[in-house]
C-alpha cells in the first residue's frame, strides 16, 4: 500500500505464469506504489525476458515516492530504451518488450492515474459499474480495423493478431501515448499481457473482476482462467484499487480522462505464436 501522504492510496495483487506451451515467462511486471506496469518480452528474439526485465528494473528506481509525474516517465522509458539497447550478443541483443500500465499522479492537488502504452500489453478500468479498455493496441490488426479494412469482431481470431508496431527495442523508436484519467475512490485497473486477454473475452475479464473483491484473489483468478482457456502464451495480471483519492470539491465536472503527450491513436501471427515486431514479419519498420 502507498503512503497515506500518497495522492491514491492502494491495494494491489499480481500474478503471473508461462502458461502451457512456454518454456520460459518473458513477462514481467512491477506492482509497487507507485507503478503499475507489465512487459512483454517479444518473441523471436534473444532473450526476450531479458528485455522486460531490464525495463521494468529501471522503472522500480522510481518506487516508493508519492507520485509521479509525466516527465519522470519520459525520463524513465529513455533509460529504458538505453538499457535494452545496449543488451550484449547472447544476452539480450535485439531483444524488444511492450510496456503497459498506470502510475500515480498528482494534478493540481488531486489523485489522477497517469497511463502508459507501448504495445499490445493492455490496461482496463473499471469505475462506477463501468469497464473498458483505456490502452489502445499498437498492433497491425489494430491498424487494420482503425483503416475500416477488418471488422473489430475478427480483430480477435485474426492469425497477425501478434503483430506490433511500437515497442521498447527491437528496433522500434516510437513514442508512448499517454491517458490521464481522474480517479475515484473504489476505481480498479488490471493491467495485463496480451496472454490473459488473448485468451478471455472482455466480458469475461470483467466478470471476474467484479467477483473477486481481493485484488490478488482478483489477478490469481484471471491468470487461472487465461490457463484454463488454453494458456497458449505467458500470462501476466496486475491489479491495483484505490481505497482512498485526494480530491478538490471545487470542480466536479472538470475531470475527464485525456490523452497527453504524443497524441493517443485511436485492441497479434498465429494464436501459438509470440509477440513479433512487424519489423520481423515485413522486413520494414
Amino acid at each position: 500500500m502507498a503512503e497515506t501522504s500518497a495522492p491514491i492510496v492502494v491495494a494491489c495483487g499480481a500474478a503471473t505464469d508461462p502458461g502451457l506451451r512456454r518454456r520460459i515467462n518473458e513477462d514481467s511486471y512491477l506492482a509497487q506504489a507507485p507503478l503499475f506496469l507489465v512487459a512483454d518480452g517479444m518473441g523471436g528474439h534473444n532473450a526476450g525476458e531479458v528485455a522486460s526485465a531490464a525495463v521494468v528494473e529501471v522503472f522500480s528506481q522510481l518506487v516508493g515516492r508519492p507520485s509521479l509525474t509525466q516527465d519522470d516517465m519520459h525520463a524513465a522509458l529513455a533509460t529504458a530504451r538505453r538499457r535494452v539497447a545496449s543488451l550484449p550478443p547472447g544476452g539480450g541483443a535485439g531483444a524488444g518488450t511492450t510496456l503497459a500500465g498506470v502510475v500515480v499522479a498528482d494534478i493540481d492537488g488531486e489523485g489522477y492515474w497517469l497511463a502508459v502504452n507501448l504495445g499490445d500489453s493492455r490496461t482496463y478500468h473499471l469505475s462506477d459499474g463501468h469497464f473498458e479498455q483505456v490502452s489502445v493496441d499498437h498492433s497491425f490488426v489494430q491498424e487494420l480495423v482503425d483503416a475500416g479494412e477488418l471488422a473489430a469482431d475478427d480483430a480477435h481470431r485474426d492469425a497477425r493478431r501478434n503483430v506490433i508496431t511500437r515497442a521498447i527495442g527491437a528496433g522500434s523508436d516510437a513514442a508512448a501515448d499517454y491517458w490521464l484519467i481522474p480517479a475515484e475512490e473504489g476505481d480498479r485497473i488490471l493491467v495485463c499481457s496480451d496472454g490473459l486477454s488473448g485468451e478471455l473475452e472482455q466480458d469475461a475479464i470483467h466478470g471476474i473482476l467484479l467477483a473477486e473483491t481481493d485484488p490478488q484473489a482478483a489477478a490469481t483468478r484471471l491468470v487461472h482462467e487465461a490457463m484454463v482457456r488454453g494458456g497458449r502464451d505467458n500470462i501476466t495480471a496486475v491489479v491495483v484499487d484505490a481505497l482512498a483519492v485526494r480530491s478538490r470539491t471545487d470542480r466536479p465536472n472538470e475531470r475527464d480522462t485525456v490523452p497527453v503527450g504524443a497524441p493517443a491513436v485511436a485492441a497479434d501471427f498465429d494464436i501459438d505464436a509470440d509477440t513479433l515486431p512487424r519489423a520481423a514479419v515485413t522486413g520494414g519498420s
